[in-house]
């Protein structure tokens, strides 16, 4: 049976990203160079971020995928790290809004792709 153990993200500029990445996690990258980084996220599963003009074949561009982050404090927990991303600058693509999963919203990295925080249930 195949586990996925990694995730990458085709990234236009990797310190940047890295640097994005390691303020929103609040983690150090495990490696970091300037074409690549990557994260060990607590659930072991790591998180790498490549910079797209090196990788063969091309990476397309993104669409279609999102890192979700389910937080357990309910609305309270989802309704604050709003904010402290709204005060980063993170731009923000969908409002807080309820939803049938939970309660949610919706934002996205300097390349586009998405970023979804939620409280399942609440």
């Amino acid at each position: 049976m195949l586990e996925a153990n990694h995730i990458l993200l085709y990234v236009a500029d990797a310190r940047r990203s890295c640097s994005f990445y390691g303020a929103l996690l609040g983690l150090q990258p495990v490696e970091a160079q300037d074409t690549f980084c990557m994260f060990r996220l607590p659930s072991g599963v790591m998180l790498g971020l490549w910079g797209a003009a090196g990788v063969q074949p091309a990476a397309t561009p993104p669409g279609g995928f999102e890192l979700g982050f389910a937080v357990a404090g309910g609305r309270a927990e989802v309704d604050a790290v709003h904010a402290q991303w709204q005060a980063q600058g993170i731009r923000v693509l969908q409002p807080l809004t309820a939803v049938d999963f939970g309660y949610t919203f919706t934002a996205c990295d300097a390349d586009g792709h998405r970023l979804r925080v939620y409280a399942p249930g609440a």
